[in-house]
């Protein structure tokens, strides 16, 4: 190996990158991470997931105290204030000890973090910060970035990314988020509850676009419930900023008269694109798809012997834990043992109040694919969400007609992402809604909720 500065060079050190570099390293091979950034982690942990979870279950508590919320039992506040910058110093704090806490993983690993931008020289060669490595294999983690929106510019101001939108000095009064999607919904609800009046403008007739129907129709009329003001089948034909406010012009997406929508801030939420930019990938031999993503095989390789990719770069579902499975999976690929990914069981969550939570096939695709049976049961009837008085949502349970093998599941419900999970096992291990149905759950628990949309299935609910 005197030829190889390293066994494994990852570009990248967010959920993908790191996992891998740490995997890589902890199968014996000398590892080296290459990461521009000042903190390890990525997006997500930096300027995404962990910040954004932060305010969001921030925003709840203020809401909860400030809005009344717990006088029904027995518990009233008064004189309750928002003290915002104590609010961001928070979330920095807890980003800050995750960041850290990368760093000693790769010192315990003694994985070497390159700092600076790669960019590719040769197949087996990558420029960084200067110097020139040499490795026997390349993993491409580079991520995503927001895509922009054709004639509106972001100042991270007035008119905001993402990062901009996690940062905001004070509440805006009015908020306009374009894009319904994901990451819209849950800043957009971030600011609602600290104060500011939202409005969600989504091009296309429902919001959350992917997701289950059903599922899309009931988080539209719960956000509406809690004020967010949805524009649907509207599209954003510019954004003119003058004295600290912002000026949308909007119209029907179909066509129509136009409207001026005034703002104090207006987030950008139209989805994200890969980072391959800067990367020089022509220099290693490989191109981009139409979607501007690298294309690889089961294993996660490219059509270049050596070269490695994961993650957001990709084709398949922009999720971090996705990213950390492949980052795991090609580090085995790499060390000769066999490294798996099982792709139809993603599960996705969006971090609203309540949370939404998906995975495998919504009905609509179900239906395309053959004869199905579908189980549901509301919160409204379970004995513990109804005890908490936080009774939204449903559970929502797809199955093979034939086989009764589960095929998708889907959850609205105040502890959606930790209720996912099993349903993600199931499927993983072939489960049929039997199987689910007739396993013994904790009373009284939300995940008695799963149990009844599995007996559901059946026909044979107990509690509805």
């Amino acid at each position: 190996m005197a030829d190889y500065d390293f066994d494994v060079l990852v570009i990248g050190a967010g959920p993908g990158g790191y996992v891998a570099a740490i995997r890589a390293a902890q199968l014996g091979l000398k590892t080296a991470c290459a990461e521009s950034r000042e903190t390890l982690g990525g997006t997500c942990l930096n300027v995404g997931c962990i910040p954004s979870k932060a305010l969001l279950h921030a925003s709840e508590y203020y809401e909860e105290a400030h809005g009344g919320g717990l006088t029904k039992f027995g518990i009233t506040f008064s004189g309750v204030t928002l003290d915002l910058d104590q609010m961001h110093a928070e979330k920095s704090k807890a980003v800050g000890e995750l960041t850290k806490g990368i760093e000693g993983l790769f010192k315990k690993n003694k994985v070497e973090w390159l700092k600076g931008r790669a960019s590719f020289v040769s197949k087996d060669t990558v420029e960084v910060g200067g110097r020139s490595v040499r490795a026997k294999n390349i993993v491409i983690a580079t991520g995503s970035s927001v895509t922009p929106l054709p004639g509106v510019t972001i100042d991270e101001k007035v008119v905001v990314s993402s990062t901009g939108a996690l940062a905001l000095p004070k509440v805006p009064e009015h908020m306009v988020v374009i894009g319904g999607g994901v990451i819209g919904l849950e800043l957009g609800s971030v600011w609602k509850r600290l104060g500011a009046k939202v409005t969600v403008i989504e091009f296309l007739d429902q919001i959350l676009p992917g997701m289950d129907g059903e599922i899309r129709k009931e988080a539209n009329k719960l956000f509406k419930k809690q004020g967010l003001e949805m524009k649907l089948s509207t599209k954003v034909t510019g954004v003119v900023v003058k004295g600290g406010k912002a000026s949308v012009t909007i119209e029907p997406a179909a066509g129509g008269a136009a409207e001026v929508i005034e703002a104090d801030a207006v987030l950008v939420a139209i989805g994200r694109r890969p980072n391959t930019d800067g990367l020089a990938l022509e220099q290693a031999g490989l191109t981009t798809n139409s979607r501007g993503q690298i294309e690889i095989d089961h294993d996660f390789a490219t059509v270049v012997p050596g070269i490695w990719a994961i993650g957001d770069v990709v084709p398949g579902p922009m999720l971090a834990h996705k990213a950390e499975d492949e980052g795991v999976a090609v580090a085995e690929n790499i060390a000769g043992l066999t490294g798996i990914v099982n792709h139809d069981v993603i599960p996705a969550v969006v971090y609203t109040h309540p949370e939404i939570a998906s995975v495998g096939l919504t009905e609509e695709q179900a239906k395309e694919r053959g004869e199905i049976k579908v189980g549901k049961f509301p919160f409204l009837a379970n004995s513990r969400a109804k005890t908490n008085r936080d009774t939204d949502g449903f559970v929502k349970i797809i199955a093979d007609a034939k086989s009764d093998r589960v095929l998708g599941v889907h959850i609205i419900s105040s502890l959606a992402g930790t209720l996912i999970a099993e349903a993600a096992i199931a499927m993983e291990f072939g489960a049929t809604s039997e199987d689910i149905a007739y396993t013994c759950h904790a009373h009284p628990t939300h995940a008695e909720a799963i149990k009844e949309a599995a007996m559901a299935v059946q026909g044979k609910p107990i509690h509805m």
